[in-house]
């Protein structure tokens, strides 16, 4: 037992000292392989991470929304259509929602303006997200003018600007009581913009919006679950586009263990004959070469990783934001909540590690098995 582990300690200093020798060029691919983890894991913690927000956000969000549909577009449904479907039998829930997109030439942008359950300012006050304060340059208790659909100015006080925690729901939304919503949109009073429903199983979802579809043939009803795979689908496409945009380093990677595969350098080949000739068997020198392979390989995986997560989770991933997060005006300013999928971790492993490590292992074993003396004299 000494003797075996006092082999193994030769070997992992032969490993060591090995890599020292070589260390310009052992360093040049170090950086290069880093580099490939840290881009396609920041690709993967940003796009699962923003996957999770969504789902999270959207799990407390209405189970159906109904939207009346005229000639293919949404139009403002009748208060009528709610007494008729909060007596289909397993809705727990149901009212209408007063909403709509407002137009700010000023700054080019739309807000989203809502009419809350309660809303405690009364006519003549808002309430504004961090995003709409920060390009209006407008705090509580200065004024925003808006311009209602008759043409008029309306001057409405902010009262209230949301906290910077709720900026990734809250950036562009403005809070106003009904009356000054209908002097801004217009409209009538039995009109409300879309109903939102819960129901109390939710296995029984999909039976209850068939039911109202064919209750109310001119409406669409619009279902959390799509909702949310429809952000998966937009969110893993633009994941996958980033991917492609980072083919060329990923090839250059696989160039790169392709050429160590290929074959060793003379000084390497001289080496290996050496230690053959001075009792070390083929295990050892392939046991040598692998733990040379996997220092280099988990070096770069993990120092990848770690800066991967510093760059996603603490610098917002400013590298990849308007690609994955998209682009607006009033775009909001967050810090993703971490969220890592240990699969794409382990994944993107087998993708970077596996492969290099196999790739120093093949050539050693051919010359670990060529005689020594020929090995030598090339």
């Amino acid at each position: 037992m000494p003797g075996w582990i006092d082999k193994q300690k030769n070997i992992l200093d032969f490993t060591f000292s090995s890599i020292l020798r070589r260390k310009g060029k052992n360093i040049a691919l170090l950086l290069v392989y880093t580099l490939v983890v840290f881009l396609l894991a920041s690709v993967m913690f940003l796009t699962y991470s923003i996957k999770r927000e969504a789902s999270t956000i959207l799990k407390d969000s209405p189970d159906m929304i109904v939207q009346k549909i005229s000639a293919g577009r949404h139009d403002p449904i009748p208060l009528s259509y709610l007494e008729k479907v909060i007596g289909i039998r397993g809705i727990s829930s149901a009212k209408g929602r007063l909403w709509g997109y407002y137009y700010d030439p000023i700054i080019g942008a739309n807000y989203t303006l809502m009419v809350p359950d309660h809303f405690s300012h009364g006519p003549g006050g808002i309430e504004i997200g961090q995003g709409v304060s920060r390009v209006r340059t407008t705090f509580p208790g200065d004024a925003l003018d808006f311009r209602t659909w008759e043409g008029k100015v309306m001057n409405l006080e902010v009262k209230r600007v949301f906290s910077p925690e709720s900026e990734l729901v809250s950036s562009d939304l403005v809070l106003v009581s009904g009356e000054d919503f209908r002097a801004l949109f217009g409209g009538s009073k039995d009109h409300v913009t879309d109903l939102v429903l819960r129901v109390r199983n939710p296995k029984e979802i999909p039976t209850i919006a068939v039911k109202i579809a064919e209750l109310l043939p001119d409406t669409r009803i619009i279902l959390r679950e799509e909702i949310l795979r429809t952000y998966d689908a937009v969110f893993s496409w633009r994941g996958g586009i980033l991917i492609l945009i980072l083919a060329g380093a990923v090839l250059a990677f696989i160039i790169l263990a392709w050429d160590k595969a290929s074959g060793l350098s003379q000084e390497e080949r001289k080496e290996i004959g050496i230690l053959k000739a001075i009792g070390w068997e083929t295990s050892d020198v392939l046991l040598m070469k692998f733990w040379e392979g996997m220092a280099v390989s988990l070096s770069a995986f993990l120092a990848g990783i770690i800066l991967a997560y510093i760059h996603v989770f603490f610098f917002s991933s400013s590298l990849f934001e308007p690609v994955l997060k998209g682009w607006a005006v009033l775009y909001p300013q967050f810090r993703l909540v971490p969220f890592i999928d240990a699969s794409q971790v382990v994944a993107l492993f087998f993708l970077t590690v596996v492969p290099y490590t196999v790739a120093t292992l093949i050539p050693s074993w051919r010359a670990a098995t060529v005689d020594p003396d020929s090995v030598m004299r090339a």
